[in-house]
């Protein structure tokens, strides 16, 4: 073996990439000059492809395995530099590899609400938010699309825009789906495969697929949620005078007070009665005791507020007045049916005659006599 043999075989040029930033889709293989030795070792893990870019063109795409570059090795190289095989001189070249495993949990979500039309609650604003993973299925046409000369290319710079695509492809999914809001949860993963057969030619388009996709929630606004859960509590109660019943004795049997003490022990006296003879059911009946009722007085009725009136009289509000002195502008002719009255939370002024309260002070009053 000669010198020149030897250093040789000391030299050959190895190429290869090995990754652990867990984001990193393309990656350039760096080299001064861009000198590739004829013969090289090109090593091509699971997970990557190496795409081989001559002079601008993308001469070849490598699978998994290990390859000497060689000019019988690359036809397409060889057709694109016209070389001798016997020619042994390094070539200028570029080697990027790209990872084609999964880049999993990306998020997804609606920036802003999307509105839509609900078959039962007319138009709705919804958001929603989920996660899903890509791959890169078409290592060249990825980066003849997306990447260019970038000589590394991570996950987050194409995420935004498939986030943009997913968005779109939603909000055409729900408009056409029909899907009641209230049911939308017990189909979410259908809408999720309908959203990923949609953007699917898009993200094609790009070199990419998208193997998962899910809606972890869809959503309404604070108010309108809300307002169902208000509906769901009423739903819930049923009988509404019963449930304010039960909330007020549940108030005034609260401890501190002599009279939610009286309250509680008889509720406690007729709930112990009733499971007496619950208990007793086909064991026979057992001997109870007579309990006196307890006696508590209602509290005093709070002083009745009498409702006041003001007149019209002349473009200009009198006032205010008392039911018994408006009785009394009845009788002295002052106050007739047509006059406009007005009291506070009324909605605007109307005639006395319109107003049931008023309209039983001219009943007392005999009508005027016919002209004779």
């Amino acid at each position: 073996m000669g010198i020149l043999d030897f250093l040789t075989g000391e030299f050959i040029d190895v190429i290869h990439w090995v990754d652990d930033s867990r984001d990193t889709m393309v990656w350039r293989f760096e080299r001064e000059g861009h000198a590739i030795k004829y013969g090289a070792k090109l090593t091509v893990r699971e997970g990557q492809a190496a795409v081989f870019v001559h002079e601008g063109q993308i001469a070849d795409v490598f699978g998994p395995g290990l390859y000497m570059l060689e000019t019988n090795n690359m036809p397409v190289l060889t057709t694109l530099q016209h070389w001798d095989h016997g020619f042994r001189s390094p070539f200028k070249s570029e080697i990027y590899f790209v990872n084609t495993t999964r880049f999993n949990n990306l998020k997804w979500g609606t920036k802003n609400p999307i509105i839509c039309r609900d078959p039962e609650f007319g138009p709705v604003r919804l958001r929603a938010f989920g996660t899903y993973s890509m791959r890169v299925s078409d290592p060249a046409k990825f980066m003849t699309e997306i990447v260019g000369t970038d000589g590394e290319f991570t996950a987050d710079e194409i995420s935004f825009q498939i986030r943009n695509v997913i968005v779109q492809e939603f909000s055409r999914v729900i408009a056409r789906a029909n899907i009641p809001v209230l049911d939308m949860a017990a189909n979410t993963a259908d809408l999720g495969k309908m959203i990923a057969t949609a953007i699917a030619p898009t993200i094609g388009g790009y070199g990419l697929t998208i193997p998962e996709f899910y809606i972890e929630n869809i959503s309404l606004p604070e108010a309108v949620e809300a307002v169902l859960d208000k509906r769901t509590s009423m739903g819930i109660v049923g009988d509404l005078g019963r449930y304010m019943l039960f909330n007020a004795a549940e108030g005034l049997a609260q401890p501190g007070s002599g009279v939610g003490a009286a309250i509680g022990a008889g509720l406690g006296l007729g709930i112990g009665q009733q499971m007496a003879g619950q208990v007793a059911g086909p064991w026979g009946a057992q001997p109870q005791i007579a309990a006196q009722p307890t006696q508590i007085a209602p509290p005093p009725l709070p002083p009745a507020v009498e409702k006041v009136w003001h007149v019209a009289a002349n473009g200009a509000a009198t006032g205010p007045f008392g039911r018994g002195h408006l009785g009394r502008m009845v009788s002295d002719g002052s106050l007739t049916r047509d006059t406009l009255v007005w009291t506070p939370g009324q909605d605007g002024w109307l005639k006395a005659d319109d107003i049931a309260e008023l309209a039983q002070l001219f009943t007392i009053q005999p009508p005027p006599p016919p002209a004779g």
